[in-house]
C-alpha cells in the first residue's frame, strides 16, 4: 500500500503490486469463443478489493457494526512518475475537501 486515506464515505488508496495486475476494467474482455481472456479472476485488482471489503464487512459484523460498501470501485493505473506525484497529492488533501463533499454530514 502506498497514499491512502479514510474518508467518512470512502477511501482512497495506491496498491503498488510487482505482479501484472489486471484492473476492472479489462480483467472482464472476452475472447470470440466467449472464454474468459485473463483465465481465474483470482490474482486481479478486483480480487484484491473483494478480499478488502469482506474482511472489512466481518470486522463489521462480528462488532456490531452498521455498515455496507458500495457495488463498485473507481480503478486506474498509475502509468508514469507525474501521474503517481499527482494522485498522491490528490490523496493526501482530499480531506481538506471533505465539507465540499455532496455527501458531507
Amino acid at each position: 500500500m502506498d497514499a491512502f486515506i479514510i474518508m467518512p464515505n470512502h477511501i482512497h488508496g495506491i496498491i503498488i503490486s510487482d505482479k501484472t495486475v489486471e484492473t476492472q476494467n479489462f480483467a472482464s474482455l472476452q475472447h470470440e469463443n466467449n472464454i474468459n481472456k485473463f483465465g481465474p479472476q483470482s490474482q486481479n485488482l478486483a480480487a484484491i478489493i473483494r478480499g478488502f471489503k469482506a474482511a472489512v464487512k466481518k470486522y463489521a459484523v462480528i462488532n456490531n457494526i452498521i455498515f455496507s460498501w458500495q457495488p463498485r470501485f473507481y480503478d486506474r493505473i498509475i502509468r508514469n512518475e507525474c501521474e503517481l506525484f499527482n494522485i498522491r497529492k490528490y490523496i493526501v488533501y482530499n480531506p481538506y475537501k471533505w465539507e465540499d463533499d455532496e455527501y458531507f454530514l
